[in-house]
C-alpha cells in the first residue's frame, strides 16, 4: 500500500491505529434536497489497514474543517512545534450553478485531501480529521450510486455468452436498482440474480443476468456465492456489506410550517435531507418557503413562548428561533423525525399578524 510521501520516514506512523486515513479521492457528486438543493461530494476513503469505505461531505463540512484546523495548527494562531502549514481550501462561491460549482471543486479538494493527508500524525490524530473521515452511521446507509470516477475502462471489458449452472456458479442478489450506462454497463433490479464471470476491479464485477452481459458496481448487490478467490482479489462481501442495511430509515426531516393569509392558517409539513440539528440559512428557508407555496412576497416568522409571532431578518434571528423552539419544544410530542422549531409564513404587507391575541 502506498503511503504518504511525507509520512514514509516518520517513525511513529507505525503506532497509529489501522483507521487512520492515508488516501481520500472524490468519486462523483450527488444532488440533495435539502433547505434547498445542494450537491454532496462521495469521497472514497483508504485506510493505513487497507479497508475502504465512502463518505458524503458537503463544502460547508470541508470549510468547518478547515477553519478548525486553522484555529488550533496555523502559524498565526499559534507558534512551536504543532503549528504546521495547511493546505490551501477553495474559497466560498456565490454565483453561478451549483453543479458546475461542485464539479470545478474536485480537482482542487482532491489535492487538499492528498495534502491534509501528509500533515504530521498529530495532525491526523486531531478529532476534527478523523470525525470528517469516518464513516459515520448515516454514510454506511447511504444508497450507492454509480461512481464515475471510480469506473474501469469499459473499452478493455470482454463480452461473454455464458450457461450459468445455477447451482455451483458463482452468483449475487441485486438489493438496489442500477441504470447501466452505455451498452457495456449491466442495468439491474433490485432482486434479481446475478451470475458473475470476473472481477474488473476492487469496485466492479462483470456478470450476466436476462441473457445480457456487462459490468456493475459490487456496492449495488449481495454477493451469495463468491468468485474464485484468484477473481475476487480478496475483497469477498465486503464491498456488499453496506449495501444489505437498504436505506437509511429516518433519513428526512420534517419541517412544520403555516401559512397565515386570512382565515384559518394552512399547516404543511415539508420534509428535507437535512440532520435534525442542522441550522439552515435565512436564506435557505426563505427560498424554500417560497418554493413550497409558490409565493414571493412573503415573511418568514416563529411564535415566542408568549404566543406571538417574531419576524425573522436574517440568521441570528433563525439561531433564535431554533434555540427557542429546542427549550420548549421539549414540552410538545412530535414525531422522532420532526423539527423542534417551526416557521410561520406571512405575506410582508400583512402587519395585522403582529396585532392579533392567539
Amino acid at each position: 500500500m502506498s503511503l504518504p510521501r511525507q509520512l514514509r520516514d516518520e517513525s511513529d506512523f507505525d503506532q497509529l491505529p489501522d483507521d487512520i486515513p492515508i488516501s481520500a479521492t472524490v468519486a462523483d457528486i450527488e444532488e440533495k434536497k435539502g433547505f434547498t438543493k445542494y450537491y454532496q461530494f462521495v469521497i472514497e476513503v483508504k485506510t493505513k489497514g487497507g479497508s475502504k469505505y465512502l463518505i458524503y461531505r458537503r463544502y460547508r463540512q470541508f470549510f468547518a474543517l478547515h477553519q478548525s484546523l486553522e484555529l488550533k495548527f496555523s502559524s498565526e494562531a499559534q507558534a512551536g512545534p504543532y503549528s504546521c502549514t495547511l493546505p490551501t481550501l477553495p474559497g466560498k462561491v456565490y454565483v453561478g450553478k451549483k453543479q458546475e460549482i461542485a464539479e470545478n471543486r474536485i480537482p482542487e479538494l482532491n489535492t487538499y485531501m492528498k495534502k491534509l493527508l501528509c500533515l504530521p500524525t498529530y495532525v491526523l490524530l486531531e478529532d476534527v480529521v478523523r470525525m470528517f473521515f469516518y464513516q459515520s452511521e448515516s454514510d454506511s446507509l447511504q444508497i450507492p450510486r454509480a461512481l464515475r470516477r471510480l469506473r474501469p475502462p469499459t473499452r478493455r471489458v470482454k463480452t461473454v455468452k455464458a450457461t450459468p449452472d445455477l447451482l455451483s456458479s458463482p452468483r449475487a442478489e441485486a438489493v438496489f436498482d442500477f441504470s447501466g450506462s452505455g451498452k457495456l454497463e449491466l442495468s439491474l433490479r433490485a432482486g434479481e440474480v446475478i451470475f458473475l464471470l470476473r472481477r474488473v476491479n476492487a469496485d466492479w464485477l462483470e456478470g450476466t443476468v436476462r441473457d445480457r452481459t456487462g459490468i456493475f458496481p459490487q456496492s449495488f448487490v449481495k454477493i451469495i456465492k463468491p468468485l474464485p478467490e484468484s477473481d475476487s482479489d480478496g475483497e469477498g462481501e465486503g464491498g456488499a456489506s453496506r449495501a444489505r442495511g437498504g436505506p437509511p430509515a429516518g433519513s428526512y426531516s420534517c419541517l412544520r410550517c403555516y401559512l397565515h393569509q386570512g382565515g384559518s392558517p394552512e399547516t404543511r409539513d415539508i420534509c428535507v435531507e437535512e440532520d435534525l440539528s442542522t441550522q439552515p440559512s435565512y436564506k435557505e428557508l426563505l427560498t424554500l418557503m417560497r418554493e413550497s407555496f409558490k409565493l414571493d412576497d412573503i415573511v418568514l416568522n416563529y411564535r415566542d413562548p408568549e404566543g406571538d409571532l417574531i419576524r425573522i431578518l436574517d440568521d441570528e434571528d433563525v439561531e433564535l428561533m431554533i434555540l427557542e423552539g429546542r427549550i420548549h419544544g421539549s414540552q410538545v410530542k412530535r414525531p422522532v423525525n420532526q423539527y423542534p422549531w417551526e416557521l410561520h409564513v406571512t405575506m410582508a404587507s400583512d402587519l395585522s399578524v403582529y396585532n392579533t391575541e392567539f
